[in-house]
């Protein structure tokens, strides 16, 4: 760290270059700002592999770790102070040295369908485009006969893609278009229940090194969304879940006590499970955990 003119501390802060990430990024930033007037941010961006790579599914390259490799590497190396992402984008096993030390107030966490530009309805002759396996699957029992197919790229390509015609409408977070001030595409909003949205869908996560005086972060850390990210995370660690796997989980806090469900496929994608397990909020990773085991008790 470093210090400019007026003598405020420098948090270089680590970021994807789209714009989305820049967006997200630029929130925390300006709440760490507020909470602590000494301090002054500056953002560091660059491109990941994830980015780069847009012609094949994230199952198919390595998975949601070629969105971070790049921005582990220079908070590592002290190139930048802290990370932030969007914490569903994080892989499932956080390095020992780079701790997730903060969490944002969790955006609308619900999945919605974007329709093309002018359009109604549904084109049941074109794909609805979404790479997520689980968006699929739900897609497909909500609305009987619709096909979908894979699509990449920032939000802005998807809804280029959309409104050229090659697709019939687009599955896509509700938080990243409420970001971006798209919210006037949405043409449904799925309930939590209908779709259940992706672990920690809606929430950002912020990094740091270990040995690192990160103490400035704990200012803005929203800490029910950081128990729900830690009871869905938990939730798909022991699932036994990957970035090409539909099984997710979300919860929720009211006062003292967290609800969480749970959404399971066996191995052929024929069964579906659904379940949900209530308890003590302070106990977010346990009943992760136990509903967990409680879904892969289920038998065909």
């Amino acid at each position: 760290m470093t210090k400019d003119k007026d003598a405020r501390i420098i948090i270089r802060v680590g970021s994807r270059a789209s714009r989305l990430a820049v967006l997200q990024s630029e929130i925390v930033m300006r709440q760490i700002e507020e909470a602590c007037p000494d301090i002054k941010t500056e953002l560091v961006t660059m491109k990941t592999t994830g980015d780069i790579i847009l012609d094949k599914t994230l199952d198919q390259i390595g998975g949601k770790g070629l969105f971070v490799k790049e921005l582990d590497e220079a908070l590592r190396a002290g190139e930048v102070d802290i990370t932030v992402h969007s914490l569903k984008d994080l892989p499932g096993v956080i390095p020992e040295d780079l701790p997730l030390s903060a969490f944002s107030h969790r955006e609308d966490p619900r999945d919605v369908l974007v329709l093309p530009a002018g359009k109604t309805e549904i084109d049941m002759s074109l794909p609805v485009g979404t790479s997520s396996l689980r968006r699929s699957l739900q897609i497909k029992e909500l609305i009987p006969g619709v096909t979908t197919a894979p699509i990449r790229g920032n939000v802005e390509t998807r809804l280029r893609k959309l409104d050229e015609g090659q697709y019939s409408a687009l599955v896509l977070a509700a938080a990243g278009l409420k970001r971006l001030g798209l919210e006037d595409r949405i043409s449904r909003y799925f309930s939590q229940e209908e779709m259940i949205p992706a672990a920690c869908q809606g929430i950002l996560g912020i990094q740091t090194r270990t040995g690192a005086d990160a103490a400035f972060i704990e200012r803005i850390n929203d800490y029910d969304s950081g128990r729900c990210a830690l009871a869905e995370r938990a939730y798909v660690k022991a699932i036994g879940a990957d970035c090409g796997s539909p099984d997710t989980a979300f919860a929720q806090i009211n006062g003292d006590q967290m609800m969480i469900i749970g959404l399971r496929y066996d191995p052929e994608r024929i069964i579906v499970v659904r379940d949900s397990l209530c308890g003590a909020a302070s106990e977010a990773e346990t009943l992760g955990r136990e509903l967990a085991d409680r879904m892969m008790r289920y038998e065909r």
